[in-house]
C-alpha cells in the first residue's frame, strides 16, 4: 500500500484522505488554501476539527464565538503556530484577511468536548529532543490537558541533514504506560522549497517496509509501525504531526528494540 499523498494545492479545501483510507480509522487530512478577502463556510458535523496556520491570517467565527488572527506567521519556518480548535455539530466561518494554508485535521467525535478555541502561539510547548545529527525540535500545539477526544497534535522542525523519529518508535499498541494506540499523519515542508527528505514506514518481521523520498506539500499516513525520518542536507525540514488515539493521548511510543540502544549510547 502507498501511504504518501503528494499536493499541488489549489484554492479551497484540497482532500489528502478520509477516514477509512490508507488504513486510517479517527483522521481526515487536508489542507484548506483561501485567498485574501474569501470565506469558507464549513461544518464539522460528527467530527472534531483541528485547523492549524500554516501561514498567513484570517478571522473564523460561528455561533456565539468569533477570533481573529492578524498576526500569524508567513510560514512554519518564520514562527509558531495558531490552531483553531472546532468540536462536533459547529459550523464556522472562515475569512482570508490575507493569502493563508491551514492544515485540516478532523476525527470523528462521539461527544462533546472543547468549545471553540484559538490556541495561540504563546499557548504551545517547545521541546528539543535528541543529539549529534537526531536533533530537533518540536511545538506541542495540543495535547492530552486539552478536552479533544482524540487529537494529540504538534510540529516538528528538523535541522540540515539530521534524522527525526529516530530512534524508530511506534505506537500501534495499546499498552499503558508503555506505549499509546494512535494513528499519526506528517504533513511535510521544505526551506528552500525544493528540498525533499526520506520518511521510512516499517515492521522488523516485513510485513510493512515502506520508504518515500517525501516534498513539499507531501503527506504520509501511518496507521502501523516504525517510522524514522531524515531531511537532505541543505534544508530545513518541517513536519506537523497529528495523532489520533481512541484509548489515550500522550507522547507515548516504544523503540525499535534493534536500535534503542543509540538513545544511551
Amino acid at each position: 500500500m502507498n501511504l504518501k499523498v503528494s499536493l499541488a494545492p489549489v484554492l479551497g479545501y484540497n482532500k489528502v484522505f478520509d477516514v477509512g483510507e490508507l488504513g486510517m480509522k479517527l483522521t481526515r487530512f487536508g489542507l484548506l488554501k483561501l485567498a485574501k478577502g474569501t470565506t469558507y463556510e464549513g461544518d464539522t458535523g460528527e467530527t472534531e476539527v483541528a485547523l492549524v496556520l500554516m501561514g498567513g491570517n484570517f478571522s473564523a467565527s460561528g455561533d456565539g464565538w468569533a477570533f481573529e488572527v492578524a498576526n500569524g506567521r508567513a510560514s512554519p519556518f518564520t514562527g509558531k503556530p495558531h490552531c483553531l480548535y472546532l468540536p462536533r455539530r459547529t459550523k464556522y466561518s472562515i475569512a482570508a484577511l490575507s493569502d493563508v494554508e491551514l492544515a485540516y485535521n478532523a476525527s470523528p467525535a462521539t461527544r462533546d468536548t472543547a468549545r471553540p478555541t484559538l490556541i495561540k502561539p504563546e499557548d504551545t510547548r517547545h521541546i528539543a529532543l535528541g543529539r549529534d545529527n537526531w536533533t530537533r525540535t518540536s511545538e506541542i500545539i495540543l495535547d492530552e490537558k486539552f478536552d479533544s477526544e482524540h487529537f494529540y497534535i504538534g510540529e516538528g522542525m528538523i535541522p540540515s541533514g539530521n534524522w527525526s523519529g529516530y530512534p524508530s518508535h511506534r505506537h500501534d499498541v495499546n499498552n499503558p504506560p508503555a506505549e499509546l494506540d494512535m494513528e499519526e499523519t506528517y504533513f511535510y515542508l521544505f526551506d528552500p522549497p525544493q528540498g525533499f527528505g526520506f520518511q521510512s514506514v516499517y515492521k522488523p518481521d516485513g510485513s510493512l517496509n515502506e520508504a518515500y523520498r517525501v516534498q513539499n506539500y507531501d503527506t504520509v499516513a501511518i496507521a502501523e509501525g516504525y517510522h524514522p525520518l531524515v531531511g537532505a542536507p541543505g534544508y530545513q525540514m518541517y513536519y506537523l504531526w497529528t495523532m489520533a488515539g481512541s484509548q489515550g493521548r500522550g507522547l507515548v511510543s516504544s523503540m525499535d528494540p534493534a536500535h534503542a540502544w543509540v538513545k544511551n549510547a
